[in-house]
């Protein structure tokens, strides 16, 4: 039992000094060598790189310990030159480590060609959109008479009218006819005087014609709501969706219709 104590004795120096090995060996690998291995907490900051021409990528990235590689994918638009950087990723300002590869998408030489949709019937708004799902650009809009307000009445390419499903390039500017909605129709302006405010609006309402203003009159001699006057005045010429002002009477202050000779 004695020998047997005096063996352990003898070895725990020994048994303390192999922990002590092992101890730095654990910190020197986890906490020395692996941290410079991995650049463990080192990062770069993704740069901006739309713009950029595909020339300029590879020195500017590399300078920077970063790589890059073009996607298959490839884009359009008129305001950036061929070749040129339009998405990317990791984005702008993201942190990543030293040598990561740079996913960008250019933008293509050519633009690519779109079939020309049918804008001729649909509200100017939504012809703007449908416009812009094609990759087309809205281009001068002109307003001309017609009853049916806001809406595309043509649609023309370099100043021609270009047929829905025409071929053209994305990103293709388009003009618009659009109309007003007050047609070009010339008639006679219709007499409401003498009308109470009910008829004169059924009346203007039939000849295409809205009241816009309707100014008051005080009156001793007429019934109160008699139209007086209008402008424009009955029989100038006129078109379907002009407006009217009317000139109303209305009794003086403190008069009722007993005090009225009529």
């Amino acid at each position: 039992m004695s020998k047997i104590k005096e063996v352990f004795k003898s070895f725990l120096p020994h048994l303390g000094i192999m922990l002590g090995i092992t101890a730095l060996f654990i910190i020197g690998v986890f906490y020395i060598y692996l941290p410079s291995y991995t650049n463990h907490g080192e990062t770069i900051t993704v740069p901006d790189l739309e713009g950029y021409d595909i020339n300029e990528i590879e020195a500017f990235l590399e300078s920077r310990n970063l790589r890059y590689e073009v996607t298959p994918d490839s884009g359009y638009t008129v305001e950036m030159e061929p070749f040129t950087v339009m998405k990317q990723f990791p984005k702008p300002g993201a942190r990543v480590k030293e040598s990561r590869k740079i996913f960008i998408t250019l933008n293509a030489k050519k633009a690519p060609i779109i079939s020309m949709p049918q804008l001729v019937g649909n509200p100017l708004r939504n012809a703007q959109e449908l416009m812009f799902t094609y990759g087309l650009k809205t281009g001068d809009i002109k307003w001309i008479p017609d009853l049916a307000k806001n809406a595309v009445l043509e649609q023309r390419f370099r100043g021609r009218k270009i047929e829905p499903g025409t071929e053209l390039p994305k990103g293709s500017v388009i003009d618009l006819i659009v109309g007003n909605g007050l047609g070009n129709q010339n008639l006679d302006m219709p007499d409401v005087l003498g009308m109470d405010e009910k008829e004169a609006e059924f009346l203007l309402g039939g000849y295409g014609l809205k009241i816009n203003n309707i100014n008051y009159i005080e009156v001793d001699s007429v019934p109160q709501g008699t139209i007086l006057r209008q402008s424009p005045p009955a029989g100038s010429s006129s078109r379907v969706g002009d407006l009217v002002d009317i000139y109303v009477a209305k009794y003086k202050e403190g008069l009722t219709p007993e005090d009225i000779d009529l």
